[in-house]
């Protein structure tokens, strides 16, 4: 499978925090979920990525292209949406459409007012004017209305209902249907990610935990449910972490196939992301 996006090594170095060595690659036709808690180096790899700040070690390749040595041309093939907007207060959705199509030779203003139709968004009332949820959709509508192959997103369902998060979601499951086109989401709403992601990309203190397919991460990882007294027999070689309650423990388990048949006897779940993401962060480690 033919990847959008290859990152082997990538170091940037702010002294206070270090993204330590990130490799990850996205194929075409799929979602990557960017996760990890605030802080993480989740922003700073798609502002490299952007080539918005200078990296200190490694690589990034878009569309099989060095990102720095190509940057304006590859800039046409990316759509980006960082935060609520991109787009000054004052401005009408008519006008960004007009600065728009000086700046992407592939600007499709029919397209652009498709999407503002479909968002329900007024063309006459200035930026400021609406709410978060329709300054999102505004960013998405210009994003996807230069036709880009990758689209890059910085939590942008994050404060949304559930029913506009969901009518987004169906836009990036539309959009990546041309399987010449993938999506890199960051995100810390996981619900999001269990529902369109096909990869995830795990980072925490600057360094990568995993970057798998969804489907490889949910088959590996398992919950035991145990006393503390059948806690002490578990192997500490299969322990990813653990967290006591009154009941006694909660441990996040590798290699859960084989698990289940050492831990026959004993309660084993599967784990969500959010799980998987939580025992990393906050569970404690032998």
């Amino acid at each position: 499978m033919e990847n959008i996006l290859t990152i082997e090594n990538l170091t940037k170095d702010y002294g206070e925090f270090i993204l330590k060595e990130v490799s990850f690659q996205l194929p075409k036709g799929c979602i990557m979920g960017l996760v990890g808690e605030n802080g993480a180096g989740k922003t700073t790899i798609i502002k490299l990525i952007l080539n918005l700040i200078k990296k200190d070690g490694g690589s990034i390749q878009i569309f099989g292209l060095d990102n720095i040595e190509n940057d304006p041309a590859l800039k046409e093939g990316i759509g980006v949406v960082l935060g609520e907007s991109n787009f000054h207060d004052n401005l009408k959705s008519t006008e960004v459409s007009k600065i728009m199509k000086n700046i992407y030779n592939k600007w499709d203003e029919a397209l652009y007012f498709k999407y503002l139709n479909r968002f329900k968004l007024p063309a006459d009332k200035k930026i400021k004017e609406f709410s978060k949820g329709m300054k999102i959709k505004l960013s998405i509508a210009a994003a996807l209305s230069h036709k880009p192959q990758l689209l890059i997103l910085d939590e942008p369902t994050s404060g949304l209902d559930p029913i506009v998060r969901n009518e987004i979601l169906d836009i990036f499951l539309e959009f990546i249907q041309d399987e010449e086109r993938a999506i890199l989401f960051s995100s810390h709403i996981t619900s999001d990610l269990d529902k369109i992601a096909d990869y995830i990309t795990f980072i925490h203190n600057g360094g990568l935990i995993f970057s798998q397919s969804k489907e490889e991460m949910l088959d590996y990882y398992g919950i035991i449910k145990c006393g503390t007294d059948q806690f002490q027999l578990i192997d500490k070689e299969d322990i990813v972490g653990y967290r006591r309650n009154s009941f006694g423990c909660e441990v996040l388990i590798r290699n859960k196939r084989e698990n289940r048949l050492k831990y026959r006897d004993w309660v084993m779940d599967d784990a969500n992301l959010e799980d998987i993401m939580l025992f990393h962060i906050r569970g404690e480690k032998n």
